[in-house]
């Protein structure tokens, strides 16, 4: 049926336009990938349609990772899909502003999206809305800061004994 992955992705984005239209807000090819910006408020129903869908079937969920945009004072995540049946991946990505980070879970989509959204939260702060135990994950639980957002601090600024001149500073 398809006979080239330009063919595939054509078919993906004419799909998802026709059942979301404006809410796609752009989509284009990066790195030999598909990659589809919806908002957030259709993350949800988006994912689900992919996955259902019979012509799609993209059933795995490969990574779903965090992202910090400083410029636009929000944050985002990123997933990645495969269809197996297809042989096809596609990246989707949404966003929400700093100030208020909740973003649909997957977990009841994909429960392997458990940890990867307690990762997300961990590190970047993005609250999954719906996940049944959103935690840290990998850092203590008492930290307040989250290590991946671009405005979190290279080093300890409340250390008194290094010696910057010996780093040229």
């Amino acid at each position: 049926m398809f006979h080239t992955n330009s063919d595939r992705d054509l078919f993906v984005v004419n799909k998802l336009t026709n059942h979301f239209n404006e809410s796609i807000i752009i989509h284009e090819v990066m790195m030999d990938m598909l990659s589809i910006t919806v908002t957030k408020e259709i993350i949800h129903d988006t994912l689900l349609l992919l996955r259902d869908d019979n012509e799609l079937q993209y059933n795995f969920l490969t990574t779903l990772c965090g992202m910090h945009n400083p410029e636009k004072d929000e944050l985002g995540v990123v997933y990645h899909l495969h269809s197996f049946v297809n042989n096809h991946r596609i990246r989707i990505r949404t966003s929400t502003p700093l100030l208020n980070p909740v973003i649909p879970s997957a977990t009841d989509i994909w429960p392997s999206a458990n940890w990867m959204e307690r990762e997300t939260f961990d590190f970047f702060g993005i609250q999954f809305e719906g996940h049944p135990n959103l935690k840290r994950i990998l850092n203590v639980d008492e930290m307040t800061d989250f290590p991946l957002r671009k405005d979190f601090p290279l080093e300890d600024q409340t250390r008194e004994d290094k010696n910057d001149g010996m780093f040229g500073r």
